[in-house]
């Protein structure tokens, strides 16, 4: 059950902002059981109450999942005075409180979840759930098998803050690699291989647990997840 006023209902189902529903409401384009309603402040319960917008029945998801292929130049968050945000990518569903689950860096591509569900974006970045994250990473220079061993190891950053094990893939072209980690703490992928004497220049997040970046999926653009992937991003939880 889910009890709103009818004003706050209609902005998080995407039919517009506060003050835009307010004037629909008045002209007498909303209907709650079949009866027009003019007051904003009216108490709607999605469980009981038929609610119509010109005649359409409106729908309330109480959680909605989307994978991102986050580009260059975006900012994670919800909001930013200076740069466009990876909810202003979200065309559908501004409206229900999105954010994203975990950060990439302003200049990082791939995979981001964006969603309104607290507990999973909690559990999903509790270092003690142990997610694995992939990342491809390109660098400036030749990765040595004993610098992967050094960064695959576990190190400790400038911050006294102790890195878990980490996988590491090298590709055929030795600057070119995949990196697996649990944690993800600030620019901790660039600090890694900085700590080898390695500079990244380019990196994207390929996978986090199960759910794997859809390679149809262009840069910038969106989809809701599947159901099969939702299950099995909650199963990766412990």
């Amino acid at each position: 059950m889910a009890v709103f006023r009818l004003d706050k209902f209609l902005v998080s189902v995407g039919i517009g902002s506060r003050s835009e529903v307010k004037h629909l409401i008045k002209a007498g384009r909303v209907t709650v059981d079949d009866v027009i309603v003019k007051k904003a402040e009216e108490k709607v319960d999605t469980s009981v109450n038929i609610i119509k917008y010109n005649g359409n029945l409106l729908e309330y998801v109480e959680n909605v999942y989307y994978m991102l292929n986050k580009p260059k130049g975006v900012v994670s968050a919800t909001t930013d005075n200076l740069n466009a945000t990876v909810v202003d990518l979200i065309k559908h569903g501004k409206h229900l409180d999105l954010f994203p689950i975990g950060r990439l860096d302003k200049d990082t591509e791939g995979l981001l979840i964006i969603t309104n569900d607290g507990e999973l974006a909690h559990n999903l970045l509790s270092p003690r759930k142990h997610v694995r994250k992939k990342y491809y990473v390109e660098l400036d220079g030749i990765l040595t098998e004993k610098k992967a061993e050094i960064i695959s190891s576990g190190i400790e950053l400038e911050d006294n803050f102790k890195t878990m094990p980490a996988e590491i893939e090298i590709t055929d072209d030795n600057r070119k690699v995949y990196i697996t980690i649990c944690e993800g703490k600030f620019h901790q992928v660039k600090r890694m291989f900085n700590y080898v004497d390695l500079n990244v220049t380019y990196l994207k997040r390929v996978s986090m647990g199960s759910l794997c970046l859809d390679e149809n999926l262009p840069v910038g653009k969106y989809r809701e997840l599947t159901a099969d992937e939702l299950n099995k991003l909650k199963g990766d939880i412990k």
